[in-house]
């Protein structure tokens, strides 16, 4: 199975966080080529001959059932998940460099540390430059309205909170693809509606791939969905076209299924 590339040390540093909620860019060069990928458990195929490019800017939301695959995907283009096939990561243009990707969980692993120092560890295993770290950690947890809570227990913060911080954690590292696997699943809608807004506003800094169960979601936020059933990529359209235009047979009777109007 071919690597993925590595991002080189202290590439974290190359762009510093920032950046307004403009919108999402139009799709640009390859980011990450997938080609054939096969990834099998005990048996089991989790994903098998899928097929992917994604492009630089965009917002690709990825849905379906349980069990489809989607975490699958994110793990391996995160580089996390052995596959089988091919899989290239492009360098950056006009950088130059190899992407930083990071990666936000349903359920994010947050350490008995205070808030500032659970983001001040991520820069450090990313090899930022000592004499940034602060000023990054600092821009990161007032992005997420969590500054004044910098020195709290982050174990001892609510749900919402704690996505929050994962949220500013992996934005600190300023990476170029941003994986989201069910960021707002076991949150109340209250909380919901806070960490949908912030990763709008952070999708338009970075390239981002996300599943979810939320069609709504969906709808708002992507540029693309793309629609797994049992471990294929059975459609990835522009998000006008997947909800009102014709689809594979499979995503058409998933859509039918969820939307109650269609």
């Amino acid at each position: 199975m071919p690597a993925l590339a590595a991002a080189p040390a202290g590439a974290a540093s190359c762009r510093p966080p920032g950046g307004t909620a403009a919108g999402p860019r139009p799709a640009g060069l390859p980011l990450v080529e997938l080609a054939q990928v096969e990834v099998r458990f005990a048996g089991v195929t989790a994903l098998q001959g899928l097929t992917l490019t994604l492009r630089r800017g965009e917002r690709l939301l990825l849905v379906g059932a349980n069990g489809s695959g989607k975490s699958t995907l994110l793990r391996v283009l995160h580089g996390l998940q052995p596959f089988d096939g091919r899989s290239r990561r492009h360098p950056l243009q006009p950088e130059g460099r190899a992407p930083v990707v990071a990666m936000l969980f349903q359920r994010p692993f947050l350490l008995s540390l205070s808030v500032r120092q659970n983001v001040l560890l991520g820069l450090w295993l990313r090899r930022v430059p000592r004499a940034q770290r602060e000023g990054r950690c600092r821009e990161a947890l007032e992005r997420v309205g969590l500054a004044a809570m910098a020195g709290r227990p982050a174990r001892t913060l609510s749900g919402g909170q704690q996505q929050r911080l994962a949220l500013a954690r992996a934005w600190a590292l300023a990476p170029d693809l941003l994986l989201l696997d069910e960021p707002t699943a076991s949150l109340d809608p209250g909380a919901k509606r806070e960490i949908e807004a912030l990763i709008e506003q952070i999708g338009a800094d970075v390239t981002l791939v996300m599943s979810t169960h939320n069609l709504g979601q969906a709808k708002r936020l992507a540029d693309r969905v793309g629609y797994l059933e049992q471990g294929r990529l059975v459609a990835v359209l522009p998000t006008e076209q997947f909800f009102n235009g014709e689809l594979p047979r499979e995503a058409a009777q998933f859509l039918r299924g969820e939307l109650p109007w269609s």
